[in-house]
């Protein structure tokens, strides 16, 4: 018994401009396509449902290819401080947060950044002070690779002039040595080790969220590490089990394993490979340096813009080597998070030593690189998970932190690919806003909604197409599905996603307008715009 999605221009995405009228599906898999007299007269004895798309174009389902599903759920449910574009502003709802909560109880915040302020103002301890003296206070800066606390945070975490940084991070410091509760990577947790223990309940509604918000933007999967953060790995796991359960929610959830959570994942008799049909274990992942914002990306010469600091490994060479062999003894892939040239350096360096022997790794961000990397990364299996939204967030203020000789070869989105290298495209929500459609305008225009002029680095511009691939084949090739998903073609999955327009031929700047009319997961419809969320 089959399904007949009729009325509509389906986008196979197996060639430019490639398209069919009909799609026949039953269990779930696409069976054939072409006109709808064709698949009509060819399967009259099995069409048993028929569904109108009501004129509208259909693509392969887009995957966002790296976020955090939970942090994104968490975005949507706490203080969302990403729009704020002033300190006064900033201060003003951390005023309103801290009314309504109670003595003791901790306020959290996310994704502020300095650089949508004209004076590019960082908040001092003393100044959250004022505005929450009794009440601890996280602030987590868009990158996720810093932080603002508050000296009741500082407090509780026992930071004081002498604690020394931790390895991969920068306790930030006056000029008399005191924290100024500026807190860069790995110095975060030691705040985040004494939040108390989020909660089943808080987890599974930040879960449910997220899934729901990721439908209504049509997506119909995402890769997603959330899996060390949230009381461990069975915890968290065992919430997308529940959540994604094939029945009311079906997404593809594709889901990293951070290496401080392989022993618990081992624990669990669990392994690398699918899971059920809706969720997957994949890459053990693994972070090399930090991020640009907050010059903790790990660079080969030192930052333009401050010559004292070239970034931040997050591992000794050594330990990274260590990590890597580990995963290799158990035929294990890697996706390694790598934004500076140095830490991609780092990174190719240990996977030249422990080679994969099947599969492919990982690379995301890549924001960072150089011929010579180029060419290494060349030899090698590799992904690279490119976030094209961040062109958008990040320029043009980083120029000043990677000056000129570096630009040839930063976002550098189309050299990648013109150098035969493969690549994936996602948001790294909550860091970015999660819609695709974002990501899609970003690599065709590089420059921000309603900016006027040719773009950043405009001879980095994606085609149409290739932007649309990053977001269906490219996510399909990263985990090895490139057989079976990120195509309307027969022996592929029935995964959807439904807009009003053609993305490739209507003007870039409207694509951010594109309207989501259906999400549809397993031949199953998951949001229409008509109704909502199923």
């Amino acid at each position: 018994m089959g399904t007949l999605w009729l009325n509509g221009t389906f986008l196979t995405m197996e060639a430019e401009h490639k398209s069919v009228e009909a799609v026949y599906v039953s269990n779930g898999i696409i069976r054939a396509t072409g006109t709808k007299a064709d698949l009509e007269s060819r399967f009259a004895r099995n069409i048993t449902e028929r569904q109108d798309v009501r004129g509208a174009y259909v693509y392969p389902g887009f995957v966002d290819s790296h976020l955090h599903m939970i942090g994104h759920g968490e975005k949507l449910i706490q203080l969302d401080l990403s729009e704020v574009e002033s300190a006064m502003e900033m201060r003003r709802q951390l005023a309103e947060k801290a009314k309504e909560t109670k003595s003791g109880e901790w306020i959290f915040g996310e994704g502020w950044n300095e650089n949508n302020f004209s004076d590019r103002k960082i908040f001092h301890r003393q100044e959250l002070d004022e505005i929450a003296s009794d009440k601890p206070m996280f602030l987590t800066r868009v990158c996720r690779h810093a932080a603002l606390v508050n000296s009741e945070a500082l407090r509780l975490a026992g930071i004081t002039s002498e604690t020394f940084d931790p390895v991969g991070g920068v306790i930030v410091r006056d000029g008399k040595g005191e924290p100024t509760g500026y807190l860069l990577d790995t110095a975060t947790e030691l705040v985040k080790d004494v939040i108390p223990a989020v909660t089943k309940k808080y987890v599974r509604r930040a879960l449910e969220v997220a899934v729901d918000d990721l439908f209504r933007v049509g997506l119909v999967g995402g890769h997603t590490e959330d899996l060390h953060y949230y009381n461990g790995f069975k915890e968290t796991f065992d919430q997308f089990l529940d959540v994604v359960d094939g029945k009311k929610r079906k997404f593809r959830a594709h889901l990293l394993v951070h290496h401080e959570a392989i022993k618990e994942m081992e624990e669990q008799g669990f392994d690398q490979g699918e899971i059920t049909p809706f969720i997957e274990l994949g890459a053990v992942k693994i972070f090399a340096d930090g991020a640009l914002g907050g010059r903790t990306a790990l660079l080969q010469a030192p930052y333009t813009d401050d010559p004292a600091t070239s970034g931040v490994a997050m591992h000794a060479k050594e330990d990274l080597d260590g990590i890597i062999e580990a995963a290799r003894k158990c035929n294990r892939s890697v996706a390694i998070h790598t934004i500076g040239d140095g830490a991609l350096d780092m990174a190719l360096t240990a996977l030249e030593q422990f080679p994969l022997q099947k599969g492919r790794d990982r690379l995301i961000h890549v924001q960072v690189v150089n011929e010579s990397l180029i060419n290494r990364m060349k030899n090698l299996p590799l992904v690279l998970d490119i976030q094209p939204r961040f062109v958008a967030s990040d320029f043009p203020w980083v120029i000043e932190r990677l000056g000129q000789d570096r630009l040839p070869f930063s976002f550098a989105w189309k050299t990648l690919l013109e150098e035969g290298l493969h690549c994936a495209g996602g948001s790294d929500a909550p860091i970015e806003p999660v819609d695709p459609l974002l990501g899609i305008h970003a690599a065709i225009t590089r420059k921000r909604i309603g900016e006027d002029h040719e773009g950043y680095l405009p001879s980095q511009k994606l085609t149409a197409f290739e932007a649309v691939q990053l977001f269906t084949s490219g996510s399909a090739y990263a985990i090895g599905k490139e057989h079976e998903r990120g195509k309307i073609e027969a022996g592929y999955v029935a995964d959807f996603t439904v807009l009003d327009c053609d993305l490739f031929t209507i003007d870039a700047d409207a694509i951010p307008d594109a309207k989501v009319m259906m999400t549809v997961v397993d031949n199953t419809i998951m949001y229409d715009c008509e109704e909502g969320t199923s």
